[in-house]
């Protein structure tokens, strides 16, 4: 015979607990509690997946997120710190250096420590130009909530910036930022009635580019002496854009000038080492060994003339140079490489600088204001030697120009024209020459033609 059992019906809790001692059901009591906190209490990580964040950490820039002064990484799928990341406000201060600031005052100005200043001028040479600020730079000041600078960027002008970023040891660190401005060619073209500078002036160009015109036209061009009414001219330079703005002209790029019926030709080259100069279309240079005046556009108010009466003592004496009228402080240039060969002051010449130039030529400069080099001391051309005065026998301000070949002295006004050039474009540089510079003269070719038309309608 088959023994059967009733199954065993469930065992209630209440039940059970008259089976267990007291201190057995409390520990099953406390096992039970734990397990449901495990099961519906969140645990931090999971509670910092399901909170919010009060700022979209994915859409702030490196300069805010920091960890003890880090950088923090941030995951692009979830947006969040993969470290524990604690945000730090960043304050970010523009100021504009006034005159009179130093850089002393800035910092002040921005409530930042001159320790933290003396830590980031002591980073380097770069850090050192701080202290030679202009007015009207800006400095933009990163500082953290404890007072500590993060960075520093200095906007030199609108295409150069200079950042200081404070890196590993609390060191800093400066990086040079420079922006490319978009160059586009430009032409002017005028006809002169009065002088250059009214018809440049009134054609489009500044006066840096007139200026430039005449440097390079300067060995064959007396601009005090052979200008003409009815001479043209025509150039073409760059003009340079920023963000769509016009914010100047760079070099101009060929140039053409018609003085008393006959034409001049220039057109810039740089060539194979990189330095740039102006050639006639034949590849010959556009500089002689001396320029043509001293000074920039003046006035001649006495001629060579070896038979001159002496507007101060009314008596027949050589005026062995030229005189140009120009107001007190026009620089004065050295008209060619040389040497110093005297530099100080009389009575009749007043303060005067004498240059010697190779073997056989000499300039002479008098009735200077200062003198800007000694004796002794290397000059290249164009370089500023002096400043217009009238010291010494002078009835006002004007500079006395002299030139000598061999020991005699020569009319400066017509002297230059006999002398050589500089050197030509090299025979292995022809063809890379042709190549640069024919479509440059193309361009002002074709601009000028119908604007020498239109000229001569308006006519």
């Amino acid at each position: 015979m088959q023994n059967h059992r009733k199954p065993t019906s469930p065992v209630r809790i209440g039940a059970l607990r008259k089976h267990f001692p007291r201190v057995h059901a409390l520990t099953a009591g406390a096992a039970a509690c734990v397990l449901v906190l495990a099961v519906f209490i969140p645990t931090p990580e999971v509670e910092a997946k399901r909170m919010p964040l009060d700022v979209n950490l994915s859409s702030l820039d490196e300069d805010t997120l920091k960890v003890d002064r880090k950088l923090v990484a941030v995951s692009p799928q979830q947006g969040i710190p993969l470290a524990s990341a604690t945000v730090e406000a960043i304050q970010s201060l523009n100021l504009t250096v006034r005159n009179g600031d130093t850089l002393s005052d800035l910092f002040k100005r921005a409530k930042v420590s001159a320790g933290e200043m003396y830590q980031l001028l002591g980073s380097g040479k770069e850090a050192k130009k701080l202290a030679r600020l202009t007015p009207g730079e800006e400095l933009t000041f990163k500082v953290d909530s404890e007072g500590q600078l993060h960075s520093l960027e200095l906007q030199r002008d609108r295409l150069n910036q200079v950042k200081f970023t404070r890196a590993e040891g609390n060191d800093f660190q400066h990086t040079l930022v420079q922006r490319e401005p978009d160059s586009h060619p430009a032409y002017r073209l005028a006809q002169i009635d009065s002088s250059l500078f009214v018809a440049g002036s009134e054609a489009g160009l500044s006066d840096s580019l007139i200026m430039e015109m005449a440097d390079v036209f300067s060995s064959d061009i007396d601009f005090a002496l052979d200008i003409r009414k009815g001479d043209t001219f025509s150039v073409m330079f760059e003009e340079k854009f920023l963000d769509g703005e016009k914010i100047g002209n760079g070099p101009i790029l060929a140039v053409s000038f018609t003085n008393q019926g006959r034409t001049y030709s220039a057109v810039r080259y740089i060539d194979s080492s990189g330095d740039a100069n102006y050639y006639t279309p034949e590849g010959k240079s556009m500089r002689k060994a001396f320029i043509r005046t001293p000074l920039d556009i003046v006035r001649i108010s006495s001629h060579f003339n070896p038979r001159r009466l002496h507007p101060v003592f009314k008596s027949r004496r050589p005026h062995n140079g030229t005189d140009y009228a120009a107001p007190r402080g026009t620089p004065v240039y050295s008209t060619g490489d040389g040497r110093v060969i005297a530099s100080g002051y009389s009575k009749p010449n007043g303060n005067y600088v004498f240059i010697q130039h190779g073997e056989r030529y000499v300039t002479r400069y008098l009735h200077l204001t200062k003198r800007k080099v000694k004796k002794g001391q290397r000059v290249k051309q164009r370089q500023v030697i002096g400043t217009v005065g009238s010291t010494g026998y002078a009835t006002g301000p004007h500079l006395h120009y002299e030139f000598l070949v061999d020991g005699r002295h020569r009319n400066p006004a017509t002297i230059v024209r006999q002398l050589p050039k500089a050197k030509s474009v090299p025979s292995s540089e022809m063809t890379r020459f042709k190549n640069q510079t024919q479509p440059l003269l193309a361009n002002l070719e074709n601009y000028q033609g119908p604007a020498l038309a239109k000229l001569d309608e308006n006519n």
